[in-house]
C-alpha cells in the first residue's frame, strides 16, 4: 500500500545572524545582556551579531546597524547604560510625522520589516520594558522572529519575578536615604526623597524599608495628606527628624498624578510628587522640610552583582531560545530558574505592589507610615 502523505510545517532558514536592540529608558545591566548575547551567539552558535543603534528607530534609519564581536563587547560588563544607545521614540506602529502643520501618527512597520530582511538577520532580540516588548509583540505578529528580554528599573513586568536594573536602582535609593539621615538629624528637618516608580512602588518600598524611612508613599496606595502630616507630627515628639520616600507616581487620595507635561509622543512626563509632598508637610506641620529628587541618578553607574548576573543569564538564555525557535517569547526569571513566557503574558499585566502583601505589612509592622 502506498504510504499516507504527511504534511510538514515549512522550516525557517538556518540562523546566520541576529540583531540586538535596546529600547525605552536605559538602566544598569543592559551591557551585561548585550555582552552575553554576543558571546553566546558567536562562540557557541557561530552566528554573527549586529547591534541596532537607538532602539527600533535604528531599523528605520540607514547606517545604524553595526557588527558586534567578542572583542567589541570586551570590558562593558561593569558599565552602566547601553553601548547601542536607546530612545523612547521609534515606535514603528506610531511614527510621529509632521503633516499640514500638525504631528500625526502613521504605521511604518512595513519599512522596518523590509530593512530587517535586507540586513540578512534571522532573529531579533529586543531588550526593553513594557512599551518596547509590546512593540516586539506586534512585530512578531507581522512576521519578525523576535525574542524579548525584560528590562525596567521599576520592576513592573509581571511575567518575571524580577527585572535587571531594579536591584541597582533600589540600592542607589537606599544609599541616598542613608546619606539623608545624617543631614536630617543634624538640622532637625524632614527630608523628602523622590524616587522613580510610575505605576509601581517597588523602588520606594524596598529602599524605604532598607533605609529606615519613616513614611513611604507609593502609587498603589493613594495617600491622605492630613494623615501624612499627622504621622510626621507624632514622630516629631520623639525624634527631631523624619525621612519620607515618595514614588514619582504616588497620588494623593482624590487627587491627580504630578506631571510636568507630555512628550512629543503624548506620554505624560512625571515630576513634582516630592515637591508637592514636601511643601504640604512644611505647611501643615511647621517643620522645615527639604526635597531631593534622585531622577536619573537611579539609572546611571555600574550595575550591582545581582544585575550583572541576571543580565548575563538573560542574554545567554535569549540565544538558546532563538536556537529552539521560541519566537514571540520573552526570557524570564522564575526563581531559581530562567524560563520563558509569551510576549502576550509579558505585556498583559503590570507587576504592582500588593497593598495587602508581605512587604507592605512588614513596613507597617516596623512603624513605617504608608500614607493611608
Amino acid at each position: 500500500m502506498p504510504k499516507k502523505a504527511t504534511t510538514r510545517k515549512p522550516s525557517r532558514p538556518a540562523i546566520k545572524a541576529i540583531g540586538i536592540l535596546t529600547g525605552g529608558g536605559d538602566c544598569p545591566g543592559l551591557n551585561a545582556v548585550i555582552r552575553a548575547i554576543v558571546k553566546t551567539a558567536t562562540l557557541r552558535r557561530k552566528w554573527k551579531c549586529f547591534g541596532i543603534q537607538d532602539g527600533f528607530e535604528g531599523l528605520l534609519t540607514p547606517g545604524k546597524i553595526q557588527e558586534l564581536t567578542p572583542q567589541s563587547v570586551q570590558g562593558i560588563l561593569p558599565r552602566g547604560g547601553t553601548i547601542l544607545g536607546t530612545t523612547n521614540r521609534g515606535n514603528p506602529f506610531k511614527a510621529v510625522v509632521r503633516r499640514g502643520g500638525k504631528d500625526v501618527e502613521i504605521d511604518v512597520s512595513h519599512k522596518l520589516l523590509r530593512n530587517f530582511s535586507r540586513a540578512g538577520l534571522g532573529a531579533l532580540v529586543a531588550i526593553g520594558g513594557e512599551g518596547s516588548l509590546d512593540i516586539a509583540r506586534k512585530l512578531h505578529a507581522i512576521g519578525v522572529p523576535v525574542i524579548g528580554v525584560p528590562k525596567t528599573i521599576d520592576n513592573d513586568l509581571s511575567a518575571t519575578d524580577i527585572t535587571f536594573g531594579f536591584d541597582t536602582a533600589a540600592s542607589i535609593a537606599t544609599e541616598a536615604i542613608d546619606r539623608l539621615h545624617t543631614t536630617a538629624e543634624s538640622h532637625g528637618r524632614v527630608m523628602v526623597l523622590e524616587v522613580m516608580g510610575r505605576h509601581a512602588g517597588w523602588i520606594a518600598l524596598r529602599a524605604g524599608i532598607s533605609g529606615g524611612a519613616d513614611v513611604i508613599l507609593i502609587p498603589e496606595i493613594p495617600y491622605d495628606m492630613d494623615k501624612v502630616a499627622a504621622a510626621i507630627t507624632r514622630r516629631s515628639k520623639r525624634s527631631k527628624f523624619s525621612i519620607v520616600v515618595v514614588a514619582e507616581g504616588a497620588v494623593p487620595r482624590g487627587g491627580r498624578i504630578s506631571s510636568v507635561g507630555k512628550t512629543r509622543g503624548g506620554v505624560i512626563r512625571l515630576g513634582g510628587a516630592g515637591e508637592y509632598v514636601g511643601a504640604e508637610i512644611q505647611k501643615r506641620t511647621g517643620i522645615e522640610t527639604r526635597v531631593t529628587v534622585l531622577g536619573h541618578l537611579q539609572r546611571g553607574g555600574s550595575p550591582t552583582t545581582f544585575d550583572r548576573l541576571l543580565g548575563t543569564r538573560f542574554g545567554a538564555a535569549a540565544v538558546d531560545l532563538i536556537h529552539q525557535g521560541g519566537f514571540g517569547r520573552m526570557v524570564a526569571l522564575r526563581t531559581p530558574k530562567i524560563v520563558s513566557a509569551t510576549l502576550d503574558e509579558a505585556c498583559g499585566k503590570l507587576n504592582t505592589v500588593d497593598p495587602a502583601g508581605d512587604m507592605v505589612r512588614t513596613a507597617r509592622d516596623v512603624g513605617i507610615f504608608m500614607g493611608g
